[in-house]
């Protein structure tokens, strides 16, 4: 036991003196600007965006050196960000995949993604209103306005209302407007 502690006692002092080092020459500079690179955008998180390209590369980390662990292959897929550093954001989808992007793949754009079964698009906010198209699960739209439990949708050009319980792409009770 006496190595182990050893090791861990040096490991902790080295560690203590890369804070210290770390702190000493960063810190005060990112503190001096009001920075916090861990909130940078300063916008609330978690919070839904888009992918803005056919083709983005989750990394297991912030940085374009960490290595690709998913890649998402659809434009306009609505996409949680949980996490944020420096430019990078990290998300995740609605199948609880996550992973670090650069947040020029991203749009601020809301986005909804048809989940479960085929799912109706009414001309209002009723259920009881026309219906104007069926989505099938996957399908993608935007996501234009919610009030209460009813939220007004684009998908591939049929615009109309849906319950906020048949797609993925906002928090309950969420106000959009």
């Amino acid at each position: 036991m006496p190595v182990r502690r050893s090791v861990l006692a040096s490991l902790a002092l080295i560690l203590g003196l890369g804070v210290g080092f770390f702190a000493g020459c960063g810190a005060p500079a990112m503190a001096a600007e009001g920075k916090d690179p861990t909130h940078a955008s300063g916008l609330p998180i978690p919070r839904f965006v888009t992918v803005r390209v056919g083709e983005v590369n989750l990394r297991s980390g912030p940085n374009g050196s960490y290595p690709i662990e998913w890649v998402f292959k659809r434009k306009d897929m609505p996409v949680e960000i949980i996490q944020e550093f420096d430019t990078w954001r990290r998300i995740r989808d609605w199948e609880g995949a996550e992973g670090w992007v650069h947040q020029s793949a991203l749009s601020g754009r809301r986005g909804v993604l048809i989940v479960g079964q085929t799912r109706a698009i009414y001309e209002s906010p009723r259920g009881d209103s026309g219906v104007v198209a069926r989505a099938e699960p996957g399908v993608i739209g935007s996501l234009k306005k919610c009030r209460d439990e009813w939220c007004e949708v684009d998908v591939k050009g049929y615009r109309g209302w849906m319950k906020r319980a048949d797609f993925w792409g906002t928090y309950p009770g969420e106000k959009i407007e």
